[in-house]
């Protein structure tokens, strides 16, 4: 039962607004930055290989306690920890901004990584505060901004620095994370629910040491070689250290993650969908920008600007919210686990227009128009099966797995990447059009594998977690019409 001092009437048609706001932050820190590298390595006078940890230490830090926050918030309130996170970005955005060397400005990004919290929290928040009704497009709606907040990130980039400079980057996010937080505190109420037990510190430890393991030597192979001791070492620790984290997870009586949960049909095939997107989008905004920027000269790319690079990938974004808001909707006419499908399948042939066509602009942004409806559609639907799967009082940390293996995915894709690329040379040192081919082609098949992975997503899960002792099932399939009511509900 909710608790007596939830908000009433205005103040709680605000909840989602400012859920929204804290997301599309914490969405656009991701990819801001990316387009902007080689000024931030001219500014701090650092080197090509330090000035990539600027995106690594984000990373890391957002992989590392996304998890960790969703089940605080479980823990001790989601209120409360979702302010927590509002203000560890704020505040790793203004050290950011002020930082006078590559050190210093390393510290604000694994700063700003905490913020990565506010995901399984706003999930959670949602769960408890909306109307059953609405949970499920207000799901579509925050999982939608996830995906085109990154993408919307390189949109924005070119006209800030043309306009003010990189740091501008920074200062943005910190006034919109400052608002969040100051709407956060009056507007989101106590969380009604709270699991019992007590974090698991050892397992919090060994979880950050193995996606260290594993994501360092994924972000560095291509510079490090992916037969080199350091490689396959950090990797072999990766690998034991996740055999530890599971077995103290197993046998803990407040897991930081239950195992139970995660051998769930739904729970753990929605993940590996997840997985397998996160290499195919991560990539794709990680090394698209450059192709489009290569100098017409080297026999490819079209030597566009920052901005005019944006723009090419402004198709993607715009359609991933809009499949994302649709997508609740169209769950409740075709069933999740067809649109899921469908999603994965649509993003099968954006890549093989990258990999067989990008010649021409026309060509770019109709295989980012094409990938980001399948990507909207696909990752709203994840959000909501995940929700429908788990108890209540484990959404957080649900989610927060969720969004952590699409980060895995987004790191295993850059390597990926960067290690094809980087094996077809011109001799002045840009990547040759075959490198990028076969890279798209390798994201391709990625994608390829996404879709035979959402045929195993079970159909009944719906009525399962409806079913379950102890669970309420908000999925949008139970509810018709949860896109008008969000609609009204933003009016409003």
């Amino acid at each position: 039962m909710l608790s007596t001092d939830r908000p009433a009437g205005a103040a709680s048609r605000l909840i989602l607004p400012v859920l929204i706001l804290g997301v599309l932050a914490f969405a656009l820190v991701q990819s801001l930055i990316a387009p902007v590298l080689p000024e931030i390595q001219h500014d701090l006078h650092t080197t090509q290989s330090l000035v990539t940890w600027v995106l690594t230490a984000y990373l890391l830090s957002a992989s590392i306690f996304t998890p960790i926050l969703g089940r605080l918030g479980d823990r001790i309130g989601k209120d409360k920890v979702l302010l927590v996170a509002l203000v560890a970005l704020g505040v790793g955005s203004l050290i950011s901004a002020l930082a006078p060397n590559i050190g210093v400005m390393l510290v604000g990004r694994a700063v700003q990584g905490l913020g990565g919290g506010v995901i399984p929290l706003a999930f959670g928040i949602i769960r408890d505060e909306l109307p059953r009704e609405r949970v499920a497009g207000a799901v579509g709606v925050i999982a939608a901004l996830i995906a085109v907040g990154s993408g919307l990130g390189i949109v924005l980039a070119g006209p800030i620095v043309t306009v003010l400079d990189y740091r501008a980057l920074f200062w943005i996010p910190m006034v919109v994370v400052a608002a969040a937080a100051v709407a956060a505190y009056f507007l989101i109420p106590p969380s009604p629910s709270r699991s019992p037990g007590r974090v698991s510190w050892s397992a919090s430890v060994l979880l950050a040491a193995w996606l260290v393991c594993l994501l360092v030597p994924l972000t560095q192979a291509s510079s490090w070689g992916w037969g080199s001791v350091r490689v396959i070492g950090l990797l072999l620790a990766a690998v034991l250290l996740a055999a530890a984290w599971i077995l103290v997870e197993t046998r803990s009586s407040s897991p930081l993650i239950d195992m139970r949960m995660m051998r769930v049909p739904a729970v753990w095939t929605t993940n590996l969908v997840a997985l397998l997107f996160g290499i195919g989008l991560y990539a794709v905004f990680g090394f698209l920008p450059a192709f489009v920027q290569t100098p017409t000269a080297a026999g490819y790319g079209f030597g566009a600007s920052v901005t005019q690079a944006g723009l090419l990938l402004l198709p993607v974004s715009a359609a991933m919210f809009l499949s994302g808001l649709l997508a609740p909707r169209l769950a409740v006419r075709f069933g999740a686990k067809r649109l899921l499908v469908a999603g994965t399948v649509v993003s099968i042939a954006s890549f093989a227009i990258l990999t067989l066509a990008h010649d021409r602009q026309w060509e770019i942004m109709l295989s980012m128009a094409i990938l980001g409806v399948g990507f909207g559609a696909a990752f709203a639907t994840m959000s909501n099966v995940i929700v429908a799967a788990v108890p209540a009082h484990q959404t957080g940390a649900a989610n927060g797995m969720n969004t952590n293996i699409r980060t895995i995915g987004g790191a295993v894709g850059a390597a990926v990447m960067a290690s094809i690329v980087g094996a077809h040379t011109l001799p002045g040192g840009l990547p040759t059009e075959r490198g990028y081919t076969y890279g798209f082609a390798a994201l391709g098949v990625a994608s390829v594998a996404a879709a035979l992975a959402a045929l195993l997503v079970p159909r009944y899960h719906e009525a399962h977690a409806a079913e379950e002792p102890g669970t309420a099932s908000t999925y949008a399939v139970s509810a018709p019409g949860p896109v008008p009511a969000l609609a009204t509900e933003l009016a409003e």
